[in-house]
């Protein structure tokens, strides 16, 4: 009787242990939206859908033609959620947005990663509302989409994204936010603000781009972490610029340590020879 209840004992804190390394590892559980617009309950919800997952949701592109969100996976995703009746807030974030998208386009390149942009008051944000939105708004920039959804893609979206918005006497209050996925559709960074500044943007591009997973001793993985932390922001010219003097430092840090470490061995196999003699 004693060994069966050990293993039973035994066998159930395994399963306690297994259960808590899939919980570990799952994508954050998504949390209750507050009931009524608050600025702090608004950030804290937003900042709980770092690390989540994000659905293949289904979406309408301005001819009405469906496309799924996973099209768009295996590079950075810039998502962001608007309502084309908004006469202030969101051409100001759109705006903005487009140009941090600029500066990250010039940096990294046009394929480097995706912008979508969603409507989300979904009785008035239709394909072709949409379609007229980016061209007031200017947006002619590579890899920018824009898209509309019906009510419950957008509900899940949203709350999947950490989102909240609420219908108010002026239209919708809602955070001034952009979401920045990885290239496995998880939510890694938020954006505040509709008047942030170019590197809220492009610096956790930066980290996923030239952060991303590669062998640390191939020509790729070296080029990908000197561009990491020698890719800087200038803001004489609003545009991001290769250090040249920091790539030089590093070659030379690199070179000393290389030196010192030749002249270490050097003595430490000198001493082993005298000590055979």
């Amino acid at each position: 009787m004693p060994a069966r209840r050990l293993l039973q004992g035994l066998a159930a804190a395994g399963a306690c242990a297994l259960a808590g390394m899939v919980a570990a590892t799952a994508s954050p559980a998504l949390e209750a939206p507050p009931s009524a617009f608050d600025p702090q309950g608004a950030l804290a919800y937003s900042q709980s859908a770092i690390g989540r997952s994000i659905s293949p949701h289904r979406l309408l592109d301005g001819t009405s033609n469906g496309r799924h969100l996973a099209e768009f996976g295996g590079k950075p995703l810039v998502l962001n959620l608007v309502y084309t009746g908004c006469t202030h807030s969101c051409p100001l974030i759109v705006q903005t947005l487009y140009q941090a998208v600029e500066t990250a386009q010039d940096t990294f390149g046009p394929e480097a990663f995706t912008i979508v942009t969603i409507g989300f008051d979904t009785d008035m944000d239709t394909p072709e509302q949409m379609r007229a939105y980016a061209r007031s708004q200017g947006v002619d920039l590579p890899g920018w989409h824009f898209f509309s959804a019906d009510k419950a893609t957008v509900d899940r979206l949203s709350g999947e994204v950490g989102f909240i918005y609420f219908p108010s006497p002026k239209g919708f209050d809602h955070l001034a936010q952009v979401t920045v996925l990885d290239a496995e559709g998880r939510v890694y960074r938020q954006v505040y603000g509709d008047a942030f500044e170019p590197p809220a943007l492009v610096e956790p591009l930066k980290q996923l781009i030239y952060g991303r997973p590669s062998e640390p001793l191939s020509i790729e993985g070296i080029v990908d972490r000197v561009r990491l932390f020698c890719t800087l922001y200038d803001p004489a010219s609003g545009r991001y610029r290769f250090e040249w003097s920091l790539f030089v430092g590093l070659v030379i840090g690199a070179a000393s340590l290389i030196g010192v470490g030749t002249i270490l061995v050097r003595a430490l196999l000198r001493d082993l020879r005298r000590q055979r003699l």
